[in-house]
């Protein structure tokens, strides 16, 4: 893959070491506190419990540093990047700093959370105030050691330096520090200075991953534990009536079969527990083995009886259902700007047009897992989940347990994409171990994450615009959508603001299938749906269709609309940066172009797509990606987010398809669900911004525009508009990627 960088951006190699020696102290301030929107320090840090690691920055007396990693590690590379940023303000050599992963701390931290592409953004000014604190102590401390003031003296690279030119190391200081007043507004340093962030950062556990070192959930082991696998209901909708475990029991490796399923069903009913319990409160059936082998073929031979308690759904029911909600008039209006309906009623001509697409799994490639030990004195839970947080406090309401009883650790994620959001698994571990009272790692199948998972709805689109005297007047877009509706959030985004008469309705029906976030939640396919319908209006008008965005983008410069959360200026700057870097004024022969613009995560982003035709085929060759997301923390970590997200876009649009039949998921695994390959991946072309503004999100926003700019090169390409995903299923042209 292609990729750029401005050149301030230089590449470094760095070394870590693998742990720290013995001796040392904590530095006295709190490093989950400081993540908070107002970092806080402890009053009294002479009291702080040098055992007590999970909260702190430690320092040993040799100088190496311990930064603790407090969020979720899902591949967006925050184990890396959130102590880069303690680590500049702290003014320490990277290669003297360890990253350690912290514990769920719900004392002390605030949004543990791995999602929304919000750790970095959130985390920013607390981090550095935290690292810059930190570092003012060690030089508060060597000052008081030499007995001078510390405006004489400087820190660098863990070194501190008076006037006459001596210097102290980090760790001689080090328990002197510990003991100080806390200072408060310590300055912070200007970007121009930094000599970490802006650099190349490798992922500090990619030792680790290459020699498959045991840093994922399933790699965790205890002595004495044993497995579950769990049988769920086949079909959303149905329970479980009765079993008949004989053949089970008689497997191999097979040790018990025991029932869960039912106090979550009795929280459910009572209303106290989140949504994500949902998926839980239904009766299962669970067989505990030696390993997972046997645990998996014992649960084959579990005999189970279901009952249909509800409508089995299936895709032309469903497909039915959206398209008489788009028809009906029972919306919710979540922004109205002027007077849509005059405006189409006066208008020369009104142009509307239907975009669908269907569920989605999220096929992570670590599949559900979680570990669990319950014993009278405490709740042990180790492994991937998104929201530690909130899963510790359902399984405290779950087993009627103190949640100051419950300690859990998180792991290294094989993926998420919004799936270890719901804590389904946890609760299901959880309650098993409360059962058998043994350490037992829950374990699913490849099978069990795609039928009995959590799934982005499926969704339809109708976008319509009215003209008059060559003008867009108004504008209108519906929703219609399974449980929940993923436009709820957002009608502040572009267009919105842009024309004098915009409206955003949105419908939905309730399901026994279950549907949530799906990486970058509520844009994945709005984005596809509304970039190709401004492409198409520009066409209608016969003008440019990135034109027509600036000029838009002109009318809300200045704007006093306190909803609108883009930056006209911002866009902007990545339209262009995009249009010089891909050459779309000056196309290659025989290239067709596909441009987006699209704001979501709180970051910026252009994209224009390449597509050439070989052997009668349109085949996806290089997308150019323009981004502003601030200051850019670790360039290499950035450039994976961002090709990721690309890629993961194109893929889903190309091939993302899956549906229901009777309640039961009709694919299962991967011979049956088209991923996009390796070989597949088109080139990624990365071009930043640069400025000097708060970093935001990354591991979201490059999806949603990839899906649209391919589309609209493919239309270009083929002649042919694509109004439905996947497009390999609704195009006369089979595009490939190449």
């Amino acid at each position: 893959m292609s990729t750029l960088i401005p050149s301030k951006f230089s590449r470094r190699s760095f070394l870590r070491t693998s742990s720290l020696a013995s001796g040392g102290m904590l530095i006295g301030f709190n490093f989950f506190t400081a993540c908070k929107d107002t970092a806080k320090m402890p009053i009294d840090i002479s009291k702080l419990n040098y055992n007590d690691f999970n909260a702190f920055i430690k320092i040993a007396d040799n100088g190496l540093v311990t930064i603790f990693s407090p969020n979720p590690e899902i591949g967006q590379g925050v184990k890396t990047s959130m102590p880069m940023i303690i680590a500049e303000e702290l003014d320490v050599a990277w290669k003297n700093v360890h990253v350690a992963q912290g514990i769920l701390d719900t004392v002390n931290y605030v949004r543990q959370v791995a999602g929304g592409s919000q750790s970095i953004r959130f985390g920013w000014d607390a981090l550095r105030q935290t690292g810059a604190t930190a570092r003012q102590m060690l030089v508060n401390a060597a000052a008081a050691k030499w007995g001078v003031d510390a405006s004489e003296c400087s820190a660098k690279q863990g070194v501190i330096t008076n006037a006459k030119g001596e210097t102290l190391g980090y760790g001689d200081v080090v328990k002197e520090a510990a003991v100080l007043e806390v200072p408060e507004n310590i300055p912070l340093k200007d970007p121009s200075t930094y000599t970490l962030i802006g650099t190349d950062v490798g992922n500090v556990d990619i030792d680790k991953i290459i020699v498959g070192e045991p840093l994922f959930g399933l790699d965790y082991k205890v002595d004495g534990m044993v497995y579950a696998s769990v049988l769920r209901p086949p079909a959303f909708g149905q329970s479980l009536i009765s079993y008949d475990d004989a053949e089970a029991r008689a497997t191999p490796g097979v040790i018990d079969v025991i029932k869960i399923g039912a106090k979550a069903k009795a929280l459910m009913a009572k209303e106290k527990v989140n949504w994500s319990v949902r998926l839980h409160d239904s009766e299962k059936v669970v067989v505990i083995a030696e390993n997972t082998w046997a645990a998996m073929q014992g649960k084959k031979a579990i005999k189970a009886t279901w009952s249909d308690d509800s409508e089995l759904e299936s895709t032309d029911f469903q497909d039915k259902k959206l398209l008489s909600l788009l028809n009906g008039n029972k919306f919710k209006t979540l922004r109205k700007d002027g007077n849509v309906k005059k405006a189409f009623a006066q208008a020369d001509k009104v142009l509307e047009r239907t975009y669908e697409s269907p569920f989605l799994p999220h096929n992570c490639m670590e599949p559900m897992n979680f570990f669990a030990n319950v014993t009278d004195q405490k709740i042990h839970l180790v492994g991937p989940v998104q929201t530690p947080a909130a899963a510790a406090e359902t399984v405290s309401e779950l087993l009627g347990r103190n949640i100051a009883d419950i300690r859990l650790e998180m792991t290294r994620m094989g993926g998420g994409f919004g799936r270890r959001l719901y804590g389904d698994f946890v609760y299901e571990s959880a309650e098993i171990s409360d059962v058998i009272r043994k350490p037992v790692k829950m374990v699913s199948t490849r099978e069990d994450d795609m039928t009995t998972g959590v799934y982005r709805p499926a969704i339809k689109y109708r976008i319509a615009a009215s003209i008059k005297n060559g003008e867009i007047t108004g504008y209108h877009l519906k929703e219609a959508a399974v449980n929940s509706n993923m436009y709820g959030l957002i009608p502040n985004f572009f267009p919105a603001g842009t024309l004098e008469n915009y409206q955003v309705d949105v419908a939905n029906y309730k399901s026994e299938i279950t549907t949530g976030a799906w990486r970058a939640p509520y844009t994945n396919f709005l984005a596809f749906a509304e970039q190709n319908f401004l492409d198409e209006l520009a066409e209608e008008l016969d003008i440019d269709p990135i034109q027509m965005r600036l000029d838009m983008l002109q009318k809300v410069k200045g704007t006093t609309d306190a909803r609108i959360q883009y930056s006209a200026e911002r866009m902007e700057d990545v339209i262009n940066l995009v249009v010089e870097k891909s050459g779309y004024r000056t196309p290659k022969e025989g290239v067709f172009q596909g441009f987006c613009a699209y704001y979501c995560h709180n970051t910026h982003i252009a994209e224009v797509a390449d597509v050439v035709m070989e052997n009668n085929q349109p085949v996806v060759k290089k997308v150019t990606v323009a981004v502003d997301c601030g200051i850019v923390v670790n360039p290499l970590g950035a450039l994976n987010q961002i090709e990721g997200g690309v890629v993961d876009g194109v893929g889903h649009s190309m091939y993302g398809d899956f549906g229901f039949k009777n309640g039961m998921p009709v694919s299962n695994n991967y011979d049956s669900y088209r991923l996009i390959r390796n070989k597949e991946a088109p080139a990624v072309e990365t071009h930043f911004v640069e400025n000097t503004l708060s970093p935001t999100g990354l591991g979201e926003p490059t999806l949603p525009p990839a899906g649209a700019a391919v589309s609209i090169a493919l239309k270009k390409a083929t002649g042919n508009r694509i109004y439905k995903q996947p497009f390999v299923s609704n195009m006369a042209t089979k595009p490939i990627l190449g």
